[in-house]
């Protein structure tokens, strides 16, 4: 499989395709009030680093580093349905831990819904750890906050 990670742009139509996919999820999963995803738009933000994942030439995954100065932030990972199992979200992870560290950040953060159990096996076998809610995250009863310190 030749799978590539690269910065991309989230209004690209591959991008856009994958993230409109994922908020359909979590809006049929979640309550609206727990569903904290970025929009589109927001994904281009300065403090945003986007980024795609392409196999064949077709874009299957997505993911983003919110920069937030005392940390990245994971957003936006998704995977295509055909292309899970394949190691995409693990390549995403690394390629966000790998910005994270190049912008000095000492950790790295995350929230997901805590219905996404394959979610939570790929953090947790990247090394991330149960927290409890972070910046200004509520408490919500469907989130699952997650950390992993670097360096």
């Amino acid at each position: 499989m030749s799978l590539t990670v690269e910065k991309g742009d989230p209004r690209a139509p591959g991008a856009t395709a994958l993230l409109k996919q994922s908020h359909a999820l979590m809006q049929s999963l979640f309550p609206p009030q727990d569903n904290f995803y970025l929009d589109i738009d927001a994904l281009t933000a300065l403090d945003i680093a986007f980024f795609v994942a392409r196999r064949l030439g077709e874009t299957v995954g997505t993911a983003a580093l919110a920069d937030k100065g005392e940390y990245g932030e994971v957003k936006s990972m998704f995977v295509a349905e055909s292309a899970r199992g394949l190691g995409v979200g693990a390549a995403l992870l690394a390629r966000l831990e790998q910005e994270a560290r190049a912008r000095s950040l000492p950790a790295l953060m995350l929230e997901t819904g805590n219905h996404l159990r394959a979610a939570h096996q790929l953090y947790a076998s990247a090394g991330f750890t149960a927290r409890g809610p972070f910046g200004d995250y509520p408490n919500a009863p469907s989130s699952l906050f997650m950390e992993k310190r670097l360096g």
